[in-house]
């Protein structure tokens, strides 16, 4: 017997791992392209969260940012906005819940779906739950919250749905208070 006789299975064996080692590399460098295209670009990561400035937002008026293409509305509110939507009953209105993605679970109360505790602010999506028209705000409507034109949707000072083809509550996005004058939202 041969000495290179006596290494055959052993080289036999470093080809096999070899081979299946190249090929995983191989599949791995062709795959990865197409797993990473996937992921969110840098613009829409850029968007997933916003810090917006509300140190200039009066009493009883509202500010609108735009933040992932969407109309935001940020509404500070008077006393008698928050007694009067505080003293709603949660029967009055036809969609019960907050559609707060912070607490998607709870009921439509006024309390769920006010950035803070005393209710002076309010955050919400300015996208009619109907067909996405952008309601008008600013007191508008039978409700004196906001009003979309297009369909007849009325929606009161907390923008929960009063009136109207709209089948829902103006949704409110995860926002909180990064400081005393900033909110972010996302």
């Amino acid at each position: 017997m041969s000495h290179a006789e006596d290494h055959s299975g052993t080289r036999r064996d470093f080809l096999y791992y070899a081979t299946a080692g190249a090929g995983a590399v191989t599949a791995g460098a062709a795959i990865w392209p197409l797993v990473n295209q996937m992921n969110a670009t840098a613009d829409v990561r850029a968007l997933s969260s916003i810090l917006v400035d509300v140190s200039d937002v009066e009493v009883g008026t509202q500010l609108t940012v735009k933040w992932r293409g969407k109309p935001v509305f940020i509404r500070r509110r008077t006393a008698d906005d928050i007694e009067r939507a505080r003293a709603t009953p949660l029967a009055d209105l036809p969609d019960q819940m907050s559609r707060n993605a912070q607490n998607p679970e709870a009921d439509a109360s006024d309390e769920n779906r006010t950035l803070d505790d005393a209710g002076e602010w309010l955050v919400m999506m300015g996208v009619c739950t109907h067909l996405g028209c952008v309601p008008l705000g600013g007191n508008s409507g039978d409700f004196e919250g906001w009003f979309c034109p297009c369909h007849g949707s009325h929606y009161d000072i907390s923008g929960r749905i009063r009136k109207g083809p709209a089948p829902t509550n103006l949704p409110v996005p995860k926002n909180m208070f990064f400081d005393d004058n900033t909110i972010q939202l996302g």
